[in-house]
């Protein structure tokens, strides 16, 4: 683990073959011809390795600045896994006039930093960016909080986030989101859990993404009741959350450890708020149903799905096929696709994929979906059809 009490690094002498890159004598578009020439292919493993910095570089924005081919070979370097080369150049690009072209590479240098495992080069970087620009700060710590968060190094976003409190520097919407999600990501539930109450306790709004982060750490932990806890506490009435997304973690809860009643009453209280009920909503109660072999209740939400236009997809007609075949009812599927409305439609999948987190995929839906990949395209299915092909095979 990185620590936070670093020294300024010491700049590489002028005599060093790094050092050289940046002499005037010597200008990268000549390098990055050289790179380019088919002769460099053939120079062995260490010049095929400065193939994939030429390429880079070439994608990287043009900037304003006399160094901007070094900044652009610095930035090549770091992100084809050449740290030295990288470090070296910064060492100068900070010393000299253009220094100021580092702030505008750092939203892509500190990431491949962070690839490499560098992070007491991160902070090194951006403390040396900050003591020549101090309004840098502002938008240079998210980042890092970023940076250590994705790679999993959770106790340096923590003091990153402490070193923004300690520099005044505000922690935003997307910082302390940005928080929670790593957190669900790579912590513990308490863990996470802390760091939403954190979050609530800065009076920040929790975006759609820290709410499917935290849902997804629940359900893989099987927390169920924490998960329909967590959709209360955020706030079941907010119309800003990914559309129906707070309701169907709440019925999703209950679901997905069977408390039919539970589910049935959580599905009128969604109603009865005023909020319309979506293609994942159905889906959710039809899966419960399918597993649970409650064919009334099916053929109910079917006919609720048609009342209210909701065309079903493949998942839809999955939890019927399923069902009817556990129940060695095949002959009856022709049936349960009138009520359904839609069997010569499209196979798509159109549920929220954090049904599947907790219910996995049916057994209809997976062999489809392997059908449709091996067919390629050659073959217009439909779900009648794949029903009918499951049935033969069943």
């Amino acid at each position: 683990m990185g620590s936070l009490l670093l020294q300024p690094r010491p700049l590489p002498s002028p005599a060093s073959p790094s050092a050289r890159l940046l002499l005037p004598e010597l200008h990268a578009p000549a390098r990055l011809a050289f790179l380019s020439s088919p002769r460099a292919l053939f120079l062995g493993p260490t010049s095929a390795a400065q193939a994939a910095p030429r390429r880079a570089a070439a994608s990287c924005p043009r900037t304003a600045s006399p160094h901007a081919d070094a900044a652009l070979l610095m930035l090549a370097h770091a992100e084809a896994g050449d740290f030295a080369s990288a470090q070296s150049i910064w060492a100068q690009l900070l010393h000299s006039s253009a220094a100021s072209c580092l702030r505008a590479m750092a939203p892509r240098l500190l990431p491949a930093y962070a690839r490499l495992r560098q992070f007491d080069e991160i902070l090194l970087a951006v403390r040396e960016l900050c003591a020549r620009d101090p309004g840098a700060a502002r938008d240079l710590y998210p980042l890092v909080v970023s940076c250590f968060g994705g790679a999993g190094e959770l106790a340096l976003m923590e003091d990153a986030v402490q070193e923004m409190a300690r520099l005044g520097l505000p922690v935003g919407s997307a910082t302390g989101n940005a928080f929670v999600q790593h957190y669900a990501a790579s912590g513990t539930v308490p863990q996470m859990e802390a760091a939403y109450r954190r979050l609530k306790k800065s009076r920040l709004l929790v975006s759609t993404d820290a709410i499917r982060a935290m849902a997804s750490a629940y359900i893989s932990q099987r927390k169920y009741y924490k998960l329909g806890e967590f959709a209360s506490d955020v706030g079941l009435g907010r119309r800003n959350a990914g559309g129906n997304l707070l309701w169907n973690l709440y019925l999703l809860s209950f679901a997905a450890n069977f408390k039919m009643k539970s589910l049935q009453r959580a599905f009128l209280e969604m109603v009865g708020a005023g909020f319309r009920p979506d293609l994942t909503t159905f889906n959710i109660r039809a899966a419960a149903f399918s597993k649970m072999c409650m064919f009334w209740d099916l053929h109910l939400t079917a006919d609720h799905m048609r009342r209210d236009g909701v065309a079903p997809d493949l998942v839809t007609h999955g939890c019927f096929v399923d069902a009817y075949l556990e129940r060695r009812l095949a002959r009856n599927l022709n049936f349960a696709f009138d009520r359904l409305g839609a069997g010569a439609g499209e196979p798509v999948v159109a549920t929220d994929g954090i049904v599947f987190e907790a219910f996995g995929k049916g057994g209809f839906h997976a062999s489809s979906e392997m059908l449709l990949e091996a067919t390629g395209g050659k073959r217009r299915w439909t779900c009648y059809n794949l029903a009918i092909l499951k049935k033969q095979l069943q």
